[in-house]
């Protein structure tokens, strides 16, 4: 049963990777190279500025530290859920009217984006666009979600408050109050889709070298020239699109973001009865406890169950058996069911809450932080990273360009996760 590699057993396991599609070795980078631009990273963001650049004509070079998406990208839920966390009128608020409307249609449109790639480039990854599915625990967050679906919809968006009952029939269960649906969203297998991005890349002349890792990089004359332990890659910039695990790569920019742990188990494929009675259209929810849960079925009859993990490796097999302590709770008819699956990866959470965009040297860029919303919006960040690349003035870029400023005490930030993932959940608990 095919793993991942490298990593730490409670987060090894996974469905995608087991289930991934055949996908060719990339060798590491050995001596020196030269590309128009160097990309640091093989997950949504640095496969998608490759396919686009690659596609305008640009030589196109991707280090990869292990291999495409064997981080967050390929060990996500799938689920395609499009727009930043901000809504868009504090979008407007925020960055003024031209930049807002800027930022809320281009992110919004993140779900049609990845469907148009996949359909463009025949990546089978088991495309589902049926919506992404809001479940509210509270009347408290019902309103909430209310409010986020009538702003969306004043900027153009296919976004529904759902009802009770109609939430109770497309989950199979009657344990929210209501909820509601984003139609620009869906369901992917996300590691096929970054094999298939990789694939499409290549096909565009992209150049990818995996199990290369990015050691630091220099800038003269113009140039950038990036440093792996085989080799070099000299460059007129570079991007980085390293997320959540950029380490002391790029010097403070690790520190723009906080690491956290999201795991998933993952059932044998279902009889049918009991899987008709679960998410019968294929929905993919995800609820509104502070330490939500997201769940959903897969091509092949899987359950998938996720949510926060822990970071040692007790306290991580812990809240995968949470996890499939919660799915039974939710539908009963799982009891019996045989969990073959649990794994799970470090999302990258920002302070404020917006991927970051930072001008790491004149011609080094970098994007990351996408607060647990990566399918869609690391594809997003890839196109504007593309942009960049290709010349286009930072103020037209569809994001607001900044300076990498660590978060205050990022040394310590481990010291009182634990504690704040305790209290939450006690809060979840009792739904206050």
């Amino acid at each position: 049963m095919a793993q991942i590699a490298n990593e730490r057993p409670a987060l090894a396991n996974s469905l995608w990777t087991a289930t991934a599609n055949n996908s060719p070795d990339r060798p590491s980078l050995i001596g020196k190279a030269e590309a128009d631009t160097v990309i640091v990273g093989g997950g949504f963001t640095g496969l998608c500025a490759a396919l686009h650049l690659a596609e305008a004509g640009q030589s196109v070079i991707v280090l990869e530290a292990e291999t495409p998406g064997w981080g967050a990208s390929g060990r996500s839920g799938g689920q395609v859920n499009p727009g930043l966390k901000l809504n868009p009128d504090d979008l407007v608020a925020k960055f003024g009217d031209d930049l807002g409307h800027r930022m809320a249609k281009r992110w919004g449109n993140g779900g049609p984006l990845l469907f148009d790639l996949i359909k463009k480039h025949g990546i089978q990854c088991d495309l589902a666009p049926v919506g992404f599915l809001r479940t509210a625990t509270s009347q408290k967050t019902l309103t909430g979600l209310q409010t986020i679906a009538r702003q969306w919809r004043t900027h153009g968006a296919d976004y529904d408050e759902v009802s009770r009952r109609d939430v109770s029939q497309m989950v199979g269960a009657d344990a929210y109050i209501g909820g509601v649906i984003d139609r620009r969203g869906g369901n992917i297998h996300p590691l096929n889709y970054a094999l298939g991005l990789a694939e499409a890349a290549e096909k565009a002349g992209a150049i990818i070298h995996g199990h290369s890792r990015a050691t630091g990089y220099s800038t003269a004359s113009g140039k950038v020239t990036v440093q792996t332990k085989g080799g070099e890659v000299t460059a007129q910039r570079a991007l980085v699109c390293t997320n959540a695990y950029t380490d002391d790569f790029g010097g403070k920019l690790g520190k723009t973001v906080v690491p956290v742990t999201s795991v998933q188990v993952a059932t044998a494929p279902l009889s049918n009865n009991i899987a008709r009675s679960i998410l019968p259209d294929g929905h993919s929810p995800t609820d509104t406890r502070r330490l939500i849960f997201y769940f959903r079925k897969t091509a092949d009859g899987r359950f998938v169950m996720g949510g926060r993990g822990a970071m040692g490796e007790g306290s991580t097999r812990k809240r995968q058996q949470a996890l499939r302590e919660a799915a039974v709770d939710l539908y009963p008819q799982l009891g019996d069911a045989e969990w073959d699956y649990a794994w799970g990866g470090n999302v990258a959470m920002t302070r404020d809450s917006l991927p970051g965009l930072h001008l790491l040297a004149p011609n080094v860029l970098a994007g990351l932080g996408f607060n647990g919303r990566g399918v869609a919006n690391a594809t997003v960040m890839g196109t504007i990273l593309a942009d960049w690349a290709m010349g286009t003035p930072a103020e037209k870029l569809d994001m607001i360009l900044t300076e990498a400023r660590p978060i205050p005490f990022h040394a310590f930030r481990n010291i009182g996760l634990g504690a704040t993932m305790a209290a939450l959940r006690l809060l979840d608990r009792f739904r206050l």
